[in-house]
């Protein structure tokens, strides 16, 4: 029997376009979903930024990412972060939070359940895959990830038609068919190369260079930092207030305690003992990432490539709805457009990384990336913003307004997706599949934290400089990361060789 004549169950690419679904619906639910739902209840641009720091989770994920490669059984993860995503949906249903203490552990356990399904499911597909797969790969990937996004834009649907509760119970429906698919898919690869250590034995070799600690510890400082001043806020730690304000406090400090733990952290692993810890399950994956030649410029493109794409995103659905579109709308908009133009971005951008290569895919679909923050800011400077509380009076987006934003959500779908099908190439093109889940992971979180932290300054932006003067502002946040392609070039031609 030949391949094609298959099954489709028994392929690979199903089974990539499936997890890729459960992988981005999580995603969705949070940067489409929970903005509406608050914005719709009068909170500010600024409160719901500061949700986005809940995203550091997809941030700090390396650090349990070798609990997931040690342990393997990627699919029992699979299954089991679903079924808790689904619990917290259900909790919502049931309880129509507002945004207090109790929403705040809820969305983020969602997103500590939601990187743990990142961290399998990136594991599960390196593994499973062989390079010469991975254009074709990608993607479906990015189609299937976006598929996943916009499901709640059927969750916005479902909204204008049965209400939030039932929009909610719709969402655990489906995150506990993931969970049970995941459950089917093709056992676990067997694991190529020597498996790594204890992390008792890791530990032990570090007594004599704590200096990784030290390093680890400043990253995650600086990474966890964002979301001291609104922990204060919520404790009442109003003596504090006054300095989480200032703006090196809230951006100088914590880029500084990143940058001196990643000189520790580089330092550290070029030392004469670092190589003993190579092996190790935790700090094994940095050491061998940190002694590859470039690495730290490459870490760096990493952080930036997507940094205009992810300042915007977390901003776009408030402008929706600020613009006067109610939930209905915005699901369906999202789906009838975004849908096939994802899909279609995807499939495109990696043909065209199998055709021209990753390092001109990067270059070129980056710039169509960065288009579309253009394309918004220029919709946004014609449209006329309503309060959210206007919603309820009836009154109708003009139609010149509602064919511009259409527009702009079409392009933005289809060009999201040629970017992002060359930036996913290429982490995959410097992964080992020897440590591929752990090093997949690290590189993933770098470039969550961008996403994190930009979501969250987008919220201050776009409030107070306005819609369009504020995505016209992240189309340059994504140029600083061209500067470093020199660097991603010889990483990509030492790999090749």
């Amino acid at each position: 029997m030949t391949a094609d004549a298959r099954p489709a169950y028994r392929r690979k690419m199903f089974w990539v376009a499936l997890l890729y679904f459960s992988e981005g619906l999580p995603l969705g639910v949070f940067y489409d979903l929970f903005p509406v739902y608050f914005r719709q209840q009068g909170v500010e641009l600024a409160e719901i930024g500061l949700l986005s720091l809940l995203g550091l989770a997809w941030t700090v994920k390396f650090l349990w990412a070798p609990a997931v490669d040690w342990a393997r059984r990627h699919r029992w993860w699979i299954a089991g972060a679903n079924l808790g995503m689904a619990a917290v949906m259900l909790a919502f249903a049931a309880l129509g939070f507002a945004l207090g203490p109790w929403v705040w552990l809820a969305i983020g356990v969602f997103t500590v359940l939601s990187a743990t399904n990142d961290i399998a499911t990136d594991g599960y597909t390196i593994e499973l895959l062989d390079p010469r797969e991975y254009g074709l790969a990608n993607g479906l990937r990015i189609g299937f990830y976006r598929a996943g996004m916009l499901t709640a834009g059927v969750l916005l649907v479902v909204v204008g038609t049965l209400g939030w509760p039932a929009a909610y119970a719709l969402g655990a429906v489906v995150f506990g068919l993931n969970a049970g698919m995941a459950l089917l898919a093709p056992p676990e690869q067997a694991r190529t190369g020597e498996a790594p250590g204890s992390v008792g034995s890791e530990f032990a070799l570090l007594r004599g260079q704590p200096l990784f600690l030290v390093a680890l510890g400043l990253v995650l400082l600086g990474l966890l930092w964002p979301a001291f001043g609104p922990l204060s806020r919520a404790l009442g730690w109003t003596v504090l207030q006054p300095v989480a304000a200032t703006w090196w406090f809230r951006g100088a400090l914590p880029v500084g305690l990143m940058f001196a733990g990643a000189a520790l952290l580089v330092h550290a692993a070029r030392g004469p003992q670092a190589l003993t810890l190579r092996q190790g399950p935790v700090f094994g994956a940095w050491v061998e990432l940190l002694l590859r030649p470039g690495m730290v410029a490459v870490l760096a493109f990493i952080l930036l490539f997507k940094l205009g794409d992810a300042a915007m995103g977390f901003m776009v659905k408030p402008f929706w709805v600020d613009a006067g579109f109610k939930p209905e709308e915005i699901g369906l908009v999202s789906v009838n457009l975004g849908l096939a133009l994802s899909i279609a971005g995807g499939l495109i951008g990696g043909w065209y990384v199998d055709k021209r290569g990753i390092f001109r895919g990067l270059w070129v679909l980056g710039l169509w990336q960065a288009a579309s923050n253009l394309v918004y800011a220029a919709v946004a400077a014609q449209v006329t913003l309503m309060t959210p509380g206007a919603l309820a009076t009836g009154l109708e987006v003009e139609p010149l307004h509602r064919a511009l934003v259409y527009g702009a959500s079409a392009f933005e779908s289809l060009t999201q997706g040629l970017g992002t099908g060359a930036f996913l190439a290429f982490l995959m093109a410097i992964t080992s599949k020897e440590r591929a889940t752990t090093e997949y992971a690290i590189l993933s979180s770098i470039f969550a934290f961008s996403r994190s932290v930009a979501g969250w300054a987008g919220g201050i932006g776009a409030q107070e400089l306005g819609y369009p003067v504020y995505f016209f502002l992240t189309f340059w946040l994504a140029f600083p990361a061209y500067l470093l392609l020199p660097s991603v070039r010889r990483m990509l031609e030492r790999d090749r060789n």
